[in-house]
Order: structure tokens, then sequence, then C-alpha cells
């Protein structure tokens, strides 16, 4: 029985208008989308390589000795991920590298801050698809699964045949859910064979797996939109005011909702600019410099050499008094910069943390946190990237620049061995590290709140559904 209602059910929406629209939807969108995509990271594959080697080369010809604060003596370049054609997510707008400088970690300009007028318009990639076409077109085809039938009088004599409710209602749900899902999977199968032809490498292991629970992933947030016009049709009795509430929930919860969350954050609990805090720091390096050097004098003047100083024949002795305050004052500088660090990512992580609660109201959001960790493209591959970031500028911290001193002596000495052409001993720069790659049982770690919440979603959705329609009055 419940077969042959699914069959009636699948040949009711394969001879409708709405599944021509979704086959075409499904056959122009995935696959274009993802071949442009991929051109795209293909490009940007391209000029990352150019970027290494401009940034190679410009070590070898000039190396690094003595640099000004501000200046950059190594970079640490962001690689593109295959898995971007999925979903561009933070990719485009973390920053290209991150320049290693005596006063911190410079941030390099990102694409977006090439094209903004592009990135106002936003991304489409499969994520986009996903969570905002296929969204809709879910709604539109289980807005009347129940009303429809209710308005027509045909609910009350199908169910007036010995058949019961919960037959009824699956047969709508997997009937429905079967037609839909077909055309998303067949071009979606088109699309990775364009991406294969092309050079994609989906044998590989790591990136055959992501594919899969991506798809997983998009099949299991169709079918909680399914829930939700299941829920909105067994409520209403009429099909047009079922389709104008289907519409409304749709732009609030993939629209509106998951925007408002973060926009609320902002208010509970704003931030500084990444560029301020650089500032500060370059702020408190130069007081803590003009400190020193006015303790460095100081203590040169009461020592056995007077203001008589021969520098060629004194030098070592200002070594030995400079080099206990360079310490200290490299201490503090250290101590300082950490603690406008701490405060600063404190801050970030609290504004983040509250807009991804607000947002994660909607299965939108839960969506497309989860499929930009999958893609590498999230805030894994963020926190992974600045976090390699800071480990190479410490190790650059202990190995090159603590040998460094700013003060007015060491400028002096620096100048006389120019001038008598005595080249100052300079310390190869380690090169920048290999960000760390995550595993995909370590992704799923992370994301398993998104993940639980759309599973929660789907059954409790599709509970109220049947308690609804158990309960109505036929």
């Amino acid at each position: 029985m419940l077969l042959t209602l699914i069959q009636k059910e699948m040949m009711h929406h394969i001879l409708s208008i709405r599944f021509i629209a979704l086959l075409l939807m499904c056959l122009l969108l995935v696959p274009l989308t993802l071949h442009i995509n991929y051109r795209n990271y293909l490009q940007n594959q391209i000029n990352y390589q150019e970027s290494i080697k401009l940034s190679g080369a410009g070590d070898e010809e000039k190396p690094p000795d003595a640099p000004a604060p501000d200046l950059e003596v190594s970079k640490l370049f962001l690689e593109p991920t295959p898995l971007s054609v999925f979903a561009k997510g933070l990719e485009e707008a973390l920053p290209s590298y991150l320049g290693m400088t005596r006063n911190g970690v410079k941030q390099g300009s990102t694409s977006t801050a090439d094209a903004p007028l592009s990135s106002a318009l936003g991304n489409l990639d499969f994520l986009f698809i996903v969570s905002t076409v296929f969204s809709l077109l879910a709604l539109l085809f289980t807005f009347d699964a129940v009303a429809g039938e209710r308005e027509a009088g045909t609910l009350r004599i199908t169910l007036a045949n010995s058949l019961s409710r919960d037959l009824f209602l699956w047969s709508k749900l997997i009937g429905g859910y079967i037609v839909f899902v077909v055309p998303f999977l067949v071009s979606f199968l088109l699309g990775l064979l364009l991406l294969v032809s092309q050079g994609f490498p989906l044998g590989e292991s790591d990136i055959f797996l992501r594919v899969l629970s991506l798809t997983l992933v998009s099949l299991l947030y169709i079918g909680v939109f399914f829930a939700i016009g299941t829920v909105i049709s067994t409520f209403l009795d009429n099909s047009k005011t079922a389709l104008i509430v289907a519409f409304t929930v749709w732009v609030l919860a993939v629209l509106i909702t998951p925007r408002v969350g973060f926009l609320t954050a902002k208010l509970i609990a704003p931030t500084r600019a990444v560029q301020s805090v650089y500032m500060e720091k370059t702020a408190i390096l130069n007081n803590l410099n003009a400190e020193k050097d006015a303790i460095v004098v100081k203590k040169i003047i009461e020592s056995s050499l007077g203001t008589s100083i021969d520098l060629n024949k004194d030098a070592a002795k200002i070594a030995e008094i400079r080099e206990p305050i360079d310490a200290e004052y490299r201490q503090k500088f250290q101590e300082q910069v950490e603690k406008l660090d701490r405060e600063y990512q404190r801050e970030k992580k609290r504004q983040e943390s509250v807009g991804e609660t607000l947002s994660r109201i909607t299965p939108t959001s839960s969506l497309t946190y989860l499929v930009m960790n999958l893609a590498k493209t999230g805030k894994i591959k963020r926190n992974t990237y600045f976090q390699t970031g800071t480990r190479y500028y410490t190790q650059l911290e202990e190995e090159y620049f603590r040998g460094i001193s700013d003060d007015q002596f060491a400028t002096i000495m620096r100048s006389i061995q120019s001038i008598a052409n005595k080249p100052s001993e300079s310390k190869k720069i380690a090169p920048p590290p290999d960000i760390a790659e995550t595993s995909l049982s370590e992704t799923l770690r992370h994301s398993v709140t998104d993940l639980l919440l759309l599973c929660f979603l789907a059954v409790m959705l599709t509970t109220v559904a049947f308690l609804k329609f158990f309960r109505s009055d036929i």
C-alpha cells in the first residue's frame, strides 16, 4: 500500500510544472557553477605560486638585516583549496598572506578588498545553491502536500478508504523527497564528472570523503525544509495561504535571521579593528624604545666612559651596558603585546560566539558552517591559518627579532659599519611552515553541533507534522 501511494505521489510531482523547474535549475546551475568555480580556483592557484616565487626572489636579493619595525621580513601565504569550488566560505575574506614584522603579524590584502563590488553581491557556489535555491524549491514541493488535498476535498475521500493517516503522510514525504533529490543527485554527479575531466583530484581519499559528506549533509538540509513545508501544510487549510506562509518562513530562515544574528552580536559584544590593534603595538614599541634610549644614555654617562666616547674602541663596553637593558625592554614589549593580543582575541571570540549562537536558530546557518568546514574554507581553516602565523612569528622573535635593537647607539653602530663597508652579520630567516591540514574526523568533531542541530530539526519538525495531522479534523 505504501509503495503504491509513493508511486502515485511521485507521478503527481513528475507531471507538474514544479518538477520541470527543478530539473532545469539542477541541470543548469549545479554543473555550471562547479565548472566556473574550478576555473577560478585554478587561477587562484597560479596567483599563489607566483606570489611564492616573488617572495622568495626578494629574500634572495636583499637578506633582511635590522629591518624597519614595519618591514615584512617573511610571509606566510594561504594556499587555495580545491574544495573551495563547493563553498568559497571565508577564503576570499582571509588575508592572502601574513607578513612577519618586528611589530607583530601584519595581514596582507584580501580578494574582497580587490573587488568590493562583486563581493557585495555574494558568492554563487554549491553552498549557495543548496542553502538558498533548493530550500525554496523544497518548500514549493511541500506547501500543498496536505493543504491542497484538503482544499480539493480529496483528503476526506482518501482517508475514508481505510487508509491510515501515517501511511498517507509518509507517502507524501517520501514520494516528494525522492522526486526532488534524484535530479539534484544526477546534476551533482554530472558536475563532478565535469570537474574530474578538468583535473579535480576527486580520487584523493580525503577529498572524496569530504565530497560524499557534503552530499549527505545537503540531503539532510533538504529534508529539513521538506519537513518545514509539511508542517505548514498540515496547519493550514488553504494552499494559497500555505504558499504565502512558506515563502515568509523561507525569507526569515534563509535571508534575514542568519544576518540579524551577527548584527545583534556587534551591538552586544563590540570589538576593535585589527588595524587599530596593530597601531597600538607600534605605539607601545616606540614608547618603550624612547624610554630605553634614555636609560641607556644615563647608564653610559654614569659608567667609566663618561661623555667622551669612542664608538670604535668602546663598542664592547657599550654593548655590555646595553645588553641587560635590551633584554628587559624586549620582555616588557612582549608582555604588553601579548596582553593586547589576548584582549583583542577575547573580544573577537566573544562577538563571534554570540553571532554563531544567535544565527543557529535557523538550519541555513548550521548548513553553512558545516559545509564550509568540510570544504576547508570555514572557521577551522581560518583558525589554523592564524595560529600557524602566530607560531611562525614566535619562532622568528626567538631566532631573529630578539637580536635587533632600535636604540640610538645600535643605530649609530650600524651606520659606522655601513660607512666602513663592514657588512653586519645577517641571520638566515627560517622559511614559513606549512599550514596543517585538519582530518575529516576532526572536522566533524568540531562541527558536531551543527550536524546534530540539522538532525534534530528534521526529526522534530517531522514529528510535529505527524502529530498535527493525527489530531486534525478531516
